[in-house]
């Protein structure tokens, strides 16, 4: 038997607040589990994103602290268009988030732009560029 991906955990340090901005990107949460201490979602495909408060992190594993420094984790939503990379951002920062990259056009090919997670962490929005006119 292989082991298989099954599950993205992310650790929190204001449940509501992390889950707001992961609704803001489409993921079906239910409202009344903002006050909750483990939130998980299922993703398109079937593997499931985790939330854990610090908290509960640390009962399980008492030498646990906050990371310092740059995120080392980033999670990265596909957008329908460059203008939904566009669109996306603008509603994220507009609401309060941290823009880390505002949407740019990538030498790779994409509609790239970078918010940042109420716990700092990067969230990538991406697209396909749109085709040279």
């Amino acid at each position: 038997m292989t082991p298989r991906l099954d599950m993205i955990g992310l650790v929190v340090s204001d449940m509501a607040a992390s889950l707001a901005f992961y609704r803001r990107l489409g993921l079906d949460i239910p409202a009344e589990a903002d006050g909750e201490p483990h939130v998980e979602a299922v993703l398109p495909g079937g593997i499931r994103i985790g939330f854990d408060t610090e908290d509960v992190v640390r009962s399980f594993d008492p030498s646990w602290s906050r990371p310092s420094g740059d995120s080392r984790r980033d999670l990265a939503f596909l957008c329908d268009s460059p203008g939904e990379v566009d669109a996306s951002y603008a509603e994220l920062t507009e609401a309060g988030h941290t823009g880390h990259l505002k949407p740019w056009d990538a030498f790779w090919g994409q509609r790239y732009a970078v918010v940042l997670d109420p716990d700092g962490c990067g969230v990538s929005l991406f697209a396909a560029a749109a085709p040279a006119a």
